[in-house]
């Protein structure tokens, strides 16, 4: 494990035991290691995230159906 000292501000700090008291986490490094997940999570775009590459391969190697007409594919989602 990864040791760090860092600096916060006093906002940054307040923050950080609203979310260490809001979660129930025993100390500041466990809201820290939780904030890091949820940017993780939401924020970094899904294709740096392996799980999204291996979604998209799936996806890519599926076979995929022809139609004939715009109509053809309309009776076909209605018919779904």
């Amino acid at each position: 494990m990864t040791q760090a000292i860092i600096e916060l501000g006093d906002n940054e700090d307040r923050v950080l035991n609203i979310v260490k008291g809001k979660y129930g986490f025993r100390n500041k490094s466990d809201a820290v290691n939780f904030v890091i997940t949820k940017f993780e999570e939401e924020i970094l775009e899904p294709e740096l995230r392996p799980e999204y590459a291996e979604k998209l391969a799936k996806i890519i190697n599926q076979k995929g159906t022809r139609f004939k007409s715009v109509e053809a594919l309309r009776k076909s989602i209605k018919n779904a």
